[in-house]
């Protein structure tokens, strides 16, 4: 049966209607328990935090609307937005299960990333049902329910984390928390028509979550566009030394020219050709865009990695992660998820170390076609199977649809699925986007600037924030201030190398009173020197940017004579790194100091 479409929880949305008075989140709060009502979908939750609680974090939230409604925004990022967290995640005082009633426990603190959520401004729902200990990529292994697609119920919904999809899809909240080990976080995107954003291991904390696979586990992030899945990222991102997997991603740039676009060159879809010709659909109006090239790639390195998650040694992580429970209460235990982890028995020490051995070979092969390219863009899912065929087949259909994922935690990288060009039966297809560890906010950006043919998705793009593309998340590394003054501005023709070197702009300002601008002939694209004078200088309008230091040399490397980097003072006094130039350039060279600055003098011709 397909269900009518759900009513519109956007973070733009809800901004607007608190903005303008309509809403406050109490009233919200109201909504949402009569949504998850109507809706009757009791398999989506394991556990909810009751209605006076709700009202009771939502009050302090109507009360900073009324006392600073102009800043509010800026203090509350998440403003008033409610959420769900997929139920191996902990929350302070409601019991987690990992979907096992028996390994249940009711913990003192909550994640870090809830507390940090929170924090922000976002209100939390509820628990969400999931694959059992996160074992499974249907949506079907657990004794809190089947979960069932928010398209059509006779099909799954994926997994593990299927409640927090479907949660989204079904927009009784506006965001949703789950993991991703072999594909949790984007298989639940791509079966119910919403974003996943699985992001690079370690950028988001991990205690507080139930591992499945703790060395390769992440938190991901479900929401209805990717915008709001990139504003999610922003707040829930942190370096948290407790966590010994955390770590300081330091972050690529966003692409200004175009993208080289990788597909594998052998795709397997298990027989589903509505699923196939869906992808090819998309494949081909990706290929239509201006400045997109799409190349194949050896898909056989990534196809083999997938495979050993589930028939390698790594199996015996899953069984260390479950405990005592295996061997004291296995009848506790789902019996597909207990005969799943019982196959860690089949491995030694000697097996781990040859997997590991065999995995960094196929991780090098892939490093290398992965460096050809910008990203890699495969089917979310090779098939979409009903629930019905699942329960003939729970083991091989399970297996299928991990094809395109399994390997992504294997190689480090990040991923972001996006819904795609529909199938002609009407279930949703989405293709995902990979890249290298720190590529996020480069893959985010792709999604916008890839975007969508007229009609098959809404615009994503809130129309009251910045663009996501300018809206990074913040530094993990060193960074050295860099004056630019010309074609380096922002929107100028050679902007693109400090971008695509994930450099941003900090402030638009002055130097000191005392240089002079001059117009440099023959250059190309057009480049202005600028020269400190001892006596008669200037201020002139220039920009700093923030660059991080491991690309400064590339940087410095591409800069051509007769310009260079030396130090530059500031209006306030500061000195920092800047544009040059020899002295003899600027014999015969045009004084355009009156200007002020370079845009001025372009603006003057």
């Amino acid at each position: 049966m397909l269900l009518p479409e759900p009513p519109d929880l956007s973070f733009s949305t809800l901004r607007r209607r608190y903005r303008s008075g309509e809403l406050l989140p109490s009233a919200l709060m109201r909504e949402i328990c009569e949504r998850i009502e109507a809706a009757a979908r009791p398999e989506i939750w394991i556990g909810r935090v009751a209605l006076p609680d709700l009202l009771a974090q939502a009050a302090l939230l109507d009360a900073a609307l009324h006392a600073d409604a102009a800043d509010v925004f800026e203090k509350f990022p998440l403003f008033g937005l409610p959420f769900a967290v997929k139920d191996n995640i902990d929350v302070a005082a409601m019991a987690t299960t990992a979907a096992c009633p028996a390994y249940a426990y009711v913990p003192a603190a909550s994640a870090q990333v809830v507390e940090r959520l929170q924090a922000a401004g976002a209100i939390l729902i509820g628990k969400t049902n999931l694959d059992q200990f996160a074992t499974g990529l249907v949506g079907t292994r657990s004794p809190y329910g089947a979960v069932r697609n928010a398209v059509d119920m006779d099909y799954v919904s994926g997994g593990s984390s299927s409640g927090s999809a479907v949660a989204v899809a079904l927009r009784l909240v506006s965001f949703a928390l789950g993991t991703d080990t072999a594909g949790s976080g984007r298989v639940p995107a791509g079966f119910n028509g919403i974003v996943g954003l699985k992001p690079s291991r370690g950028l988001v904390s991990m205690r507080g979550v139930v591992p499945a696979c703790r060395s390769l586990d992440c938190v991901s992030v479900f929401a209805a566009s990717v915008p709001d899945a990139w504003r999610v990222l922003q707040c829930a991102a942190a370096y948290d030394d407790a966590d010994p997997y955390s770590r300081r991603v330091s972050m690529a740039g966003v692409r200004q020219r175009g993208y080289r676009i990788g597909v594998p060159d052998a795709l397997e879809f298990f027989g589903d050709a509505l699923a196939e010709a869906a992808f090819s659909k998309e494949i081909a109006r990706i290929a239509s865009l201006p400045n997109v090239e799409i190349v194949p790639i050896p898909f056989a390195p990534f196809a083999e990695a997938a495979n050993l998650l589930y028939q390698g040694p790594w199996v015996a992580e899953r069984r260390a992660a479950i405990g005592d429970l295996f061997d004291q209460q296995p009848e506790a235990m789902d019996p597909v998820v207990r005969d799943v982890v019982g196959n860690a028995a089949r491995f030694n020490a000697v097996d781990a170390f040859r997997a590991q051995y065999r995995l960094a070979d196929l991780r090098r092969s892939a490093e290398r076609s992965m460096a050809t390219i910008d990203m890699l863009v495969v089917p979310t899912a090779p098939t979409m199977p009903t629930i019905a065929a699942v329960a003939a087949d729970p083991v091989r259909r399970n297996s299928e649809l991990g094809y395109y994922t399994n390997f992504v935690n294997f190689f480090d990288q990040a991923a972001l699925a996006i819904p795609a060009s529909p199938r002609t039966d009407g279930l949703p297809a989405g293709i995902t986007l990979i890249g290298a560890c720190g590529t996020d906010h480069m893959l985010a950006a792709a999604a916008i600037a890839i975007g969508a043919a007229p009609g098959e998705r809404k615009p994503a793009a809130p129309d009251d924030v910045r663009p996501l593309a300018a809206d990074p998340l913040p530094f993990n590394e060193p960074t050295v201030s860099l004056a630019v003054v010309g074609a380096h501005l922002e929107g100028q023709p050679l902007a693109w190398q400090l971008l695509e070197r994930g450099a941003r702009k900090s402030a638009s300002t002055a130097t000191a009173a005392a240089y002079r601008l001059y117009a440099l002939p023959d250059t190309t694209p057009p480049k202005p020197g600028l020269a400190r004078v001892a006596n008669g200088g200037m201020a002139i309008a220039v920009e700093v940017w923030e660059l991080p230091l491991r690309h400064f040399g590339s940087f410095v490397a591409d800069v051509p004579a007769p310009l260079g980097i030396g130090s530059v003072e500031l209006a306030d006094g500061r000195i920092v790194k800047g544009f040059i130039c020899e002295p003899s350039a600027l014999d015969g060279a045009q004084d355009i100091s009156a200007h002020g600055g370079w845009r001025a003098y372009l603006a003057s011709r």
